[in-house]
């Protein structure tokens, strides 16, 4: 799992490659986290080099929602899978997240 940091305008664009699991949550946690300290207040997960995601690591997505917001920023994601759009779906996530089905259609949505 490696995470990639780049930045488009003023949205932080955070790349997840692998799995997001139990045994690699907390470092997505902590890159979002670092960013919102540093100023950012829009963040993008782009998830299209993502093939799994777990249940902690779908717990972590929504801490960090909570945390972003309340700092008064926005968490957005981007490029699921069939798979995780799916799974997006069935734990009703989909209702919590803003989600685009590409990069580029996340990012004018900010």
């Amino acid at each position: 799992m490696t995470f990639t940091v780049t930045q488009h305008g003023d949205v932080n664009i955070v790349e997840v490659e692998g799995q997001l699991i139990v045994s690699n949550r907390q470092e997505l946690k902590s890159t979002v986290l670092d960013q919102l300290d540093k100023g950012a207040r829009k963040v993008l997960v782009d998830f299209g080099r993502t093939s799994y995601i777990d249940s902690s690591g779908l717990g972590v997505l929504v801490s960090m929602s909570k945390k972003v917001r309340e700092m008064g920023g926005d968490l957005r994601l981007a490029n699921l899978n069939e798979d995780l759009q799916t799974l997006f779906e069935l734990t009703k996530l989909d209702t919590l997240f803003q989600i685009s089905e590409s990069r580029e259609r996340a990012l004018e949505s900010f």
